[in-house]
């Protein structure tokens, strides 16, 4: 009987094969414990939870999963045994959804808030990014100069873009005011007393997001941009005499757009002046100037403002997403808020000379 010859090479190459098998193996494993410790979303959303007395680093870890703000448990606590971790505090805590867990047991070491540390802020609905920037810089360390720089800051922009899917290199046209106009939701929020520009910025935004979701298969399948709906909503925001009027509006403006008409909006005008008060009537210049914003001037027919012109609220987004259809090409609101519709000139102007009689027009100064 012949006996069988050891085969080196293959001995060999099977070797090989299997610590290949093991590398691959240990490149998954370690591979798939980075993702777990990784940020378990691209949200700035923040979270508040109370850490017990007694509780440990180790202990909440499902209270941390169930928020969200951890991918995996065991992962969470593998870190924990391969990194000196400090004493957890107990308390309050304000965490964000895009921690990594690196990041977000730095911010447990810190130790758990007071209520001193945080501050609760009310952006209006309806006002413009000067009004954004002023009440930033009343509440917060951060300059003027800081927030514009921001705003012109192309590399930022382009991060913000990415992380928004409402949010599109039509921001960055040239000739618009600022950035992000249209976009910061306004609303109350609680920030950190310590909280920076981009803090503020995404809460806003992940606001909007929020608020923005329920329609957003409407605004993907619509003829009209995301840009071009929020931008119009602005100009509802200003322009309808009362809530139940905007989607009445909102015909209105989609009207004139489709036949190529001015939107004749003089909201729009007093934006592209950078006037924020409406106490004066406006000037024939002003009135006639050739600006992106300024839809009273001839160069502007048909056309839609290069941007939004204030922060509008949800129910004038919804007006602009869902416009009631009609034939009206004009309306005109009182100075108790009462909008009125027409369908010609000359009904417009019948309207405004009865307004005026009747002591119901909007009187301003010269």
């Amino acid at each position: 009987m012949e006996k069988k010859v050891f085969n080196v090479k293959k001995f060999i190459i099977f070797i090989l094969v299997v610590i290949l098998i093991i590398l691959i193996l240990i490149g998954g494993l370690i591979g798939s414990y980075f993702f777990m410790i990784s940020s378990p979303s691209k949200s700035s959303e923040t979270v508040n939870i109370n850490v017990s007395s007694g509780q440990t680093y180790s202990t909440i870890s499902s209270m941390l999963k169930e928020k969200g703000l951890i991918r995996n448990e065991f992962a969470y606590k593998i870190y924990l045994k391969l990194n000196k971790v400090g004493n957890l505090e107990s308390g309050d805590y304000i965490l964000k959804k895009n921690y990594s867990v690196e990041e977000l047991i730095h911010e447990l070491e810190k130790g758990s808030i007071t209520l001193a540390s945080t501050k609760r802020v009310t952006f209006v609905e309806g006002k413009n990014m000067r009004y954004i920037i002023k009440t930033i810089t009343e509440n917060f360390d951060i300059t003027e100069d800081e927030i514009l720089n921001k705003l012109k800051d192309e590399s930022y922009l382009d991060e913000l873009i990415n992380d928004y899917w409402f949010l599109t290199d039509d921001i960055k046209k040239k000739g618009i005011y600022y950035s992000l106009e249209g976009y910061l939701f306004p609303d109350t929020y609680d920030f950190y007393t310590t909280a920076d520009i981009d803090d503020i910025f995404r809460k806003m935004l992940d606001n909007m997001e929020s608020k923005l979701s329920e329609y957003k298969e409407e605004i993907q399948k619509s003829d009209y941009t995301i840009h071009e709906m929020i931008t119009l909503a602005s100009i509802i925001e200003q322009e309808a005499g009362s809530a139940d009027d905007r989607k009445g509006v909102a015909g209105v403006f989609y009207n004139r757009l489709k036949n190529n008409w001015s939107l004749g909006s003089d909201v729009t005008t007093y934006y592209a002046e950078k006037i924020d008060n409406y106490l004066r009537d406006l000037k024939q210049s002003e009135l006639n100037d050739c600006n992106d914003y300024n839809t009273r001037s001839s160069c502007m027919a048909g056309k839609l403002p290069i941007g939004p012109i204030c922060n509008p609220s949800i129910n004038s987004i919804i007006a602009s997403i869902e416009p009631t259809k009609h034939n009206y090409y004009y309306f005109v609101a009182d100075k108790n808020g009462k909008t009125y519709f027409n369908k010609t000139d000359s009904e417009h102007t019948s309207t405004v000379a009865r307004l005026k009689r009747e002591g119901l027009w909007i009187d301003y100064e010269n």
